[in-house]
């Protein structure tokens, strides 16, 4: 399964718990229905993995923990707050670069409409 395959299947299980759950919970509910609604829809995934870094020829076995890992193709980074800032892309564009995946989506669950909260990230994926 392709990285954009499984960004379509996650998508939709946001608009599905977004639809169901509304606007406003905390990140921590809605990254563990999200992880119960993808493996419904029988993804492997992964909640708080640590993604090791390396700097200077040093590795450091926890340099950030991502949210969601689908199919250990695919870093979900998701928040619950009224806007995302600049910083949030910038943060998902670093994770998907140090942990050598091409594809992240930021899930904004605050947002009134998710199709406004959902930020597609690439690091040299083919469209």
């Amino acid at each position: 399964m392709t990285e954009n395959e499984i960004a379509k299947i996650v998508v939709d299980a946001a608009f599905q718990v977004h639809t169901r759950l509304g606007p406003g919970l905390l990140e921590s509910v809605y990254e563990v229905v999200m992880e119960s609604a993808l493996k419904q829809r029988g993804l492997e995934v992964q909640r708080q993995v640590p993604i090791p870094i390396r700097f200077e020829n040093i590795t450091f076995d926890e340099g950030f923990r991502a949210d969601l890992l689908v199919e250990g193709k695919l870093i979900v980074e998701l928040k619950s707050v009224e806007q995302t800032a600049p910083v949030h892309k910038k943060q998902v564009l670093t994770y998907i670069r140090l942990a050598d995946k091409r594809l992240g989506l930021l899930i904004n669950f605050g947002s009134a409409l998710i199709k406004d909260g959902i930020t597609r990230l690439v690091n040299g994926l083919e469209e």
